[in-house]
Parts: structure tokens; C-alpha cells; sequence
């Protein structure tokens, strides 16, 4: 079977929700393509993403069956409360990198001072 005889889904509101929830948590990282590395979080596409289907629910507002309102509510703020969880995370991560001391190509140093001391020849 090729990729063009694999069926697709029907084209309904909940395959686009769960499209777009699918696409958010790849790119904040919390899920991988089978047979791929995790990749580390785009928050930005993350964001557009998450920000798309909240669009998505202000404009359909009204129009929408209970299940359906359920369905785009729950998975916006699932999907906010990870991109909360997935920035802290990140934050975090840059901080301690950013503790962490830098490897330099400078022997270290004796303690004792180096070079001039700012004395002047008498």
C-alpha cells in the first residue's frame, strides 16, 4: 500500500481540532513523530498554532455543538497550561546553561597577579 492509497480521514471539526493540538505539541515538544527525534520546542510556531485555534473557536462561537465546544475549550487550555509548563521549562534550562562556567583556552590562574599592577617607572 502507497501513501496515496492510505485513507484519509473525514474532513470534520474534531480531525481539525486535534490537527492543530497535534501540531502545538509537536512543536512545543511534548509529543515525537514515530521513528524521529524529539525535537526541542519552537514556542513561536507553538504559539501561532495554539493562537490559530483560538481563532478558530471565536469565530465558529455559536455555531458549534456542545461536544464540539468542549472539544476546541479543553484542548485550548490543555494546550496553554503546556506552553506555560514547556517556557518555564525552557527558561530554566537557559538559566543553568547560562551558570554553568565557559570553557576557555586560558590555563587557569595561580591566584597570584599578572602583568603590570598599574605601578609607574620611577
Amino acid at each position: 500500500m502507497s501513501e496515496s492509497d492510505f485513507p484519509l480521514p473525514p474532513a470534520t471539526f474534531e480531525f481539525l481540532v486535534f490537527s492543530l493540538k497535534m501540531q502545538a505539541e509537536l512543536r512545543l515538544g511534548i509529543v515525537a513523530m514515530p521513528g524521529e527525534a524529539q525535537d526541542a520546542p519552537d514556542l513561536g510556531a507553538a504559539r501561532h498554532t495554539i493562537d490559530m485555534l483560538a481563532m478558530i473557536q471565536e469565530k465558529t462561537r455559536g455555531n458549534l455543538s456542545m461536544p464540539e465546544q468542549r472539544l476546541i475549550e479543553n484542548s485550548l487550555t490543555e494546550l496553554r497550561f503546556r506552553f506555560v509548563q514547556v517556557t518555564e521549562d525552557v527558561a530554566r534550562s537557559r538559566a543553568s546553561h547560562a551558570d554553568q562556567p565557559k570553557p576557555t583556552d586560558e590555563p587557569p590562574s595561580s591566584g597570584e597577579p599578572t602583568g603590570d599592577s598599574g605601578k609607574t617607572e620611577e
